[in-house]
């Protein structure tokens, strides 16, 4: 058997591996951008833009972590923080330079704007003229700016989606994937919208509207900032299942239709090829690298080809979305537990099984009344 590859294309973009860098601080300069790409990550979703970074201040504290209580290992991870400070015309001189720099490596660009057609047409034009590979539409970050109608305040209704995707694919000339938040009671709506406008891949999820925590001694939610805070986005190895299951509910929705990029607590190999197996072609990693570091791509890189090699698979294409068809309704749960009970006791009914010591009982079970 030939060994495996680790690339992939999704939308016509060529990924040396699957492993992407989630939009945020691991992503928030052209510096540790390139840094990134010389530790061997296959794609960086940069740190959400906008036009207008001067009402952009973020804060510190801006963190908060939830600890195992046997251990002290970090579960679950909590922020405050807003999109880019730095200016905009910084950003467009950057993903140019480290699209020179790096043009075999996929450089992704996280936008969001206001609900204004102009700002978003404009936005995408500049950008793309930059020489990014692609777009993520921040439809879904779940703290800062709702005041403006930015982030999930949009991702959070079908409609606003579908439009602003609409408006975005009327002028890019590169492949668009929405990103969707998960406060929403079916994620799947605002998906399917924005695929009927014309994206071309759908990245699920980001944080989950949070509050880490108390003070116990001084009764001060956390984060702290001068004794005040905001719920946060959630993120880190505790949101796994959830993010698994809304991911789940958008390759059932669109696998096929759309490319997945999955996002939510990814820290190992294993933690993301449970997402392909759901249907993702590619996986974020945004708190598990800043907790752990950039050379964790080693590790998911081995992992992973440890992983194709032992399952004789050529690439992630081959089990890709496999687990999808292993979900059905509870009623079918159960009618397929009793067919199965049904299967057993005609197997037990064979020669082999007379035993010769309860002979009468055993032809009762087998005789109809």
């Amino acid at each position: 058997m030939t060994k495996p590859t680790l690339s992939v294309t999704v939308d016509g973009m060529h990924f040396l591996n699957p492993f992407v860098l989630g939009s945020g601080p691991p992503g928030t300069n052209g510096k540790v951008i390139k840094r990134a790409f010389e530790a061997g990550w296959g794609g960086v979703v940069a740190k959400t833009i906008s036009l207008d970074s001067s009402k952009v201040s973020n804060v510190a504290p801006r963190y908060g972590k939830l600890k195992s209580r046997e251990n002290g290992e970090v579960i679950g991870f909590e922020n405050i923080e807003l999109i880019s400070d730095r200016p905009y015309e910084t950003w467009l001189k950057e993903f140019e330079d480290v699209k020179k720099s790096y043009p075999n490596h996929r450089l992704i660009a996280s936008i969001m704007e206001e609900y204004n057609r102009d700002a978003w047409q404009r936005i995408v034009k500049e950008v793309q003229d930059t020489g990014v590979d692609a777009f993520e539409l921040n439809l879904s970050c779940p703290h800062g700016l709702p005041e403006r109608r930015m982030g999930s305040a949009m991702g959070q209704s079908p409609e606003i989606t579908k439009e602003v995707v609409g408006w975005v694919k009327e002028v890019a000339k590169i492949p668009v994937w929405a990103k969707m938040t998960p406060n929403i009671t079916d994620i799947t709506r605002p998906a399917m919208a924005a695929v009927e406008a014309g994206a071309n891949g759908i990245a699920a999820i980001n944080t989950i509207l949070s509050v880490i925590g108390v003070d116990l001694k001084t009764l001060r939610p956390q984060p702290s900032v001068e004794g005040y805070t905001v719920p946060g986005g959630y993120s880190a190895q505790a949101v796994r299942p959830i993010a698994l299951r809304h991911v789940m509910e958008i390759g059932r929705a669109l696998y096929g239709k759309a490319s997945i990029s999955g996002i939510g607590g990814i820290e190992t190999a294993e933690d993301a090829i449970q997402f392909i197996a759901m249907g993702s072609s590619t996986v974020q990693i945004c708190t598990g690298a800043m907790l752990r570091g950039f050379e964790i791509i080693t590790e998911l890189n081995s992992g992973l080809e440890a992983y194709l090699t032992e399952m004789k698979f050529n690439s992630i294409t081959d089990f890709r979305g496999k687990a999808l068809e292993y979900f059905t309704t509870h009623a079918d749960l159960v009618e397929r537990q009793r067919a199965a009970k049904r299967d057993r006791a005609g197997q037990r009914s064979r020669d082999d099984e007379w035993s010769g010591e309860k002979i009468k009982e055993q032809t009762a079970a087998l005789t109809s009344e």
